[in-house]
């Protein structure tokens, strides 16, 4: 492969109501509008809340041929119950971001595979709001992959969002700041 190859397979998942699925689309949104090929793909359950909740997101700089991720190069896991699920498949020498405000201790992973415990709901409440956690989690992986950054997620913002929440945004703009700065500092 050219060294100017890039493709990523990304998994968030957690429980339905902590935003989940926006934080993927989020994503999604944010590669497309800096030139990316992407593909997403969101899954729940039928409770929406408290039932299972994640979603695939590829982003390459070259046309992705399937939506499916088997094996990810990154994770994003915001509770227990979708680490014990998805850890095991995380490609060696990829990257596990989980929120250490609900999984206390850190994952057993494939050997070579970099671990970030963010508090997210801790910093989201600094943020402004304890809602803000997935922004949280999905900025300290775009700190930390940094193909993408914090800010073009924070100007994607309004394309993802209901009119009527985009009061919202300044603080989940900062929610996307204080995750990617937490990554940076304590990765």
């Amino acid at each position: 492969m050219a060294a100017d190859y890039f493709y990523e397979e990304m998994v968030m998942a957690g429980f339905g109501g902590q935003g989940i699925v926006l934080a993927g689309k989020l994503l999604a949104q944010t590669a497309m509008k800096a030139g990316l090929e992407v593909t997403y793909m969101p899954s729940y359950g039928a409770e929406v809340r408290g039932g299972t909740a994640n979603c695939m997101v590829i982003v390459s700089n070259k046309p992705i041929a399937c939506p499916v991720v088997s094996t990810p190069n990154s994770l994003v896991i915001c509770n227990k119950a979708s680490l014990s699920k998805f850890a095991p498949h995380l490609k060696p020498g990829g990257l596990l971001v989980f929120n250490s405000s609900l999984i206390q201790s850190a994952p057993s992973v494939p050997e070579g595979v970099e671990v970030i415990g963010v508090p997210a709901e801790e910093i989201a409440i600094k943020s402004g709001s304890p809602k803000s956690a997935n922004m949280v989690m999905l900025g300290a992986y775009l700190g930390k992959r940094g193909h993408l950054s914090h800010q073009q997620a924070a100007e994607s913002l309004p394309a993802i969002l209901a009119e009527r929440h985009h009061k919202t945004i300044p603080i989940n703009a900062e929610a996307l700041r204080r995750g990617a700065d937490f990554a940076l500092c304590h990765a």
